[in-house]
């Protein structure tokens, strides 16, 4: 079994850029922007901020979202899947492209956006004519988790059945 899954959170780097085709698909592409803190280890050592770019490709039902509402500097949250593809340039050096190609695109942030949109995301990531209950701009997707309290004791015991699962 094998899996090809990302998520990130980031922010837009430039306006999407959106592509017709005569067949009517369309295609939208953005830079996201994710990055990691800097810190500075006990030692005085100081580590600074990273920030990574990735290539977003957006299809099908997700466009008219993206060229809707995503803009530069727009926190996302993105669903998807890692996938290289490999051209040849101008001189002919071999030259490498790691896009991720979106399944759901969020808005994550605690910016407010306008509320008379045509069209609301799905739990799916698709797109669905807007019923008035609309994504709540600021909240995360739903996949939350709960910390348990650290007064609950632990539920496993060395002494359960566990050994007897058929798996």
């Amino acid at each position: 079994m094998s899996l090809n899954k990302v998520i990130l959170i980031g922010n837009v780097g430039k306006d999407p850029d959106v592509r017709y085709f005569d067949s009517g698909a369309a295609v939208a592409n953005f830079p996201l922007a994710t990055s990691e803190r800097g810190y500075t280890l006990a030692n005085g050592t100081v580590v600074p901020e990273r920030t990574e770019w990735h290539n977003i490709v957006v299809r099908r039902d997700l466009v008219p979202f993206v060229e809707k509402w995503v803009r530069k500097g727009s926190g996302v949250y993105v669903e998807g899947k890692i996938r290289t593809r490999n051209y040849d340039d101008q001189s002919g050096v071999k030259r490498y492209i790691t896009e991720i190609h979106a399944d759901r695109v969020e808005f994550y942030s605690t910016g407010s956006r306008p509320t008379d949109s045509g069209y609301s995301t799905t739990q799916s990531g698709g797109m669905q004519p807007n019923t008035g209950q609309a994504v709540q701009p600021g909240m995360a997707p739903n996949t939350t988790y709960q910390q348990p309290a650290a007064s609950q004791p632990n539920t496993f015991s060395e002494s359960s059945d566990a050994d007897d699962l058929p798996f």
